[in-house]
């Protein structure tokens, strides 16, 4: 893509932690030949004169392997050509060095601070998944904007905020600024009209979308306040109370109607906050009995342990590996049966 597919890119994707521009791809098989190309990149579009250039290298099947004598190449290069950097230890410049079987790609991070960064939060809970694993998780389950998503242990609302985002169409680096912006190349002019035409995208709220609750009532109203500033409040009902206390109906009682079950999604304690092996076994089949009691029909996304997953109450639900705080856990979806007693 275009310098303007970069600005889309980081403006709208939910899933990616990072946005590389390719700025150069060449052959070199010497470092004669390497300078060579180097010297021919033009980084005075790039890179501004204040920061702190971090160049990371990575090589394979090339017979320029060594990686801080390419690194240093790189560096030489653009003192060659701009001069010296000011330091400025407030802006991180990151350049990507790739080369496969003498093939040399580089690339800028256009993005800066990783993309799940949203702009939002001010604070966490105890074990915060990222905003694009979130993201990426809703997705797995079919989630659609304004369907009925319930976050009944929210902690500090990534899954709430995200929903109600997509709902809204809210882009995800709405409320951030990226490392573009600091590139002498960045068009101020053609960034205002991207925002500008995602602005007339938005969309708005007859009646909240997403029901977030929490046990914690601090994490609750911290979660209410962030809303507000970010200008969600009128997608998200947010309360206090325990999980195993909420049904449809209490989450219905103002009155909304939807035309299907919606969306349940958990992410419950689990490693260390659990304890025994023992105690998260009883909660995650306390956990499953409610969901399979309570919410037949509704999608399901839940985050467990891996151990707990081939017992009875994962066994009806698509299994996905989730890589999340060097836990072994999985992502199970799908919908929740109608019970046989029943029928």
């Amino acid at each position: 893509g275009r310098l303007y597919d970069c600005y889309l890119a980081n403006l709208h994707l939910r899933t990616a932690n990072r946005v590389l521009m390719r700025i150069a791809g060449f052959r070199a098989s010497g470092f004669p030949a390497l300078e060579r190309k180097l010297g021919e990149i033009d980084w005075e579009l790039f890179l501004p004169q204040k920061g702190v250039l971090r160049i990371s290298v990575a090589s394979s099947k090339s017979r320029l392997y060594h990686k801080a004598a390419v690194a240093q190449r790189v560096r030489e290069s653009i003192s060659a050509r701009m001069g010296e950097m000011e330091k400025d230890a407030s802006s991180d410049i990151r350049i990507f060095v790739r080369a496969d079987s003498d093939r040399f790609t580089v690339s800028m991070d256009s993005s800066g601070e990783l993309l799940h960064k949203r702009g939002i939060k001010s604070r966490g809970g105890k074990a915060p998944i990222r905003e694009t694993l979130a993201s990426a998780v809703l997705k797995l389950a079919g989630y659609r904007p304004g369907e009925l998503l319930v976050d009944p242990m929210c902690g500090s609302g990534t899954f709430s905020i995200e929903a109600a985002m997509i709902s809204r169409n809210l882009p995800a680096g709405w409320f951030r600024g990226f490392a573009f912006m600091r590139w002498p190349s960045f068009s101020p002019g053609r960034w205002r009209h991207l925002r500008r035409e995602a602005e007339a995208n938005l969309q708005s709220a007859d009646r909240p979308c997403v029901f977030a609750s929490d046990l914690d009532p601090q994490m609750a109203g911290a979660l209410g306040e962030q809303l507000s500033v970010c200008g969600l409040s009128d997608f998200v009902t947010v309360s206090q109370g325990d999980f195993f206390d909420l049904t449809p109906e209490v989450i219905l009682k103002g009155g909304e109607s939807f035309s299907k079950p919606g969306l349940i999604v958990l992410n419950p304690p689990y490693g260390r906050r659990l304890g025994s092996f023992s105690d998260a076994r009883l909660l995650f089949e306390k956990i499953f009995e409610k969901i399979l009691k309570d919410f037949e029909k509704w999608k399901i996304a839940v985050i467990a342990p891996g151990g707990m997953t081939g017992m009875r109450m994962g066994a009806s639900f698509h299994r996905t590996p989730f890589f999340h705080g060097g836990l072994d856990l999985v992502l199970l979806t799908g919908r929740v049966p109608v019970s046989r007693k029943r029928n």
